[in-house]
């Protein structure tokens, strides 16, 4: 699907998390250290930023022109706020490998739920110069 430019960097985002949702998902006993440890260098390195991005620049953006309380905002906020918790968690507990596989599968369902739900709403309710200026806050925020 394409992108707005404003949305194009947490897509490619998007790309990565799915790649690490699939390790958590497909781990098994022997892998599960090495699924733990692929998705806590991705979260340090990127999820966690990347949520930051979307919490503090795009919503705030979209708030302006379209229901902050919408359904597919609050769902957004809650995996936020779940997928952190397990991170947390997974910081300083070994985790089974079913919850490797529900975390894997969580993150993978929020990344479709901004990609074909959320984005496309908020590219279709917000003018696309602010688009624009969303994009460009974006790509000047440190750690983009």
């Amino acid at each position: 699907m394409k992108r707005s430019r404003a949305l194009t960097s947490l897509s490619r985002d998007h790309h990565q998390a799915l790649v690490i949702a699939q390790k958590l998902r497909r781990a098994d006993a022997a892998g599960a250290a090495e699924a733990r440890t692929a998705f806590l260098a991705y979260w340090s390195d990127h999820g966690a930023e990347h949520f930051r991005l979307e919490e503090e620049i795009l919503l705030p953006a979209y708030a302006a022109h379209g229901d902050p309380h919408h359904p597919l905002v609050l769902e957004a906020l809650g995996d936020h706020v779940a997928i952190r918790q397990r991170a947390s968690k997974l910081t300083s507990d070994e985790p089974t490998v079913d919850e490797l596989h529900e975390l894997g599968t969580r993150l993978a369902a929020h990344v479709r739920l901004e990609e074909r739900a959320l984005f496309p709403m908020i590219e279709n309710v917000m003018p696309p110069d602010e688009l624009l200026a969303v994009a460009e806050t974006l790509e000047g925020a440190p750690g983009s």
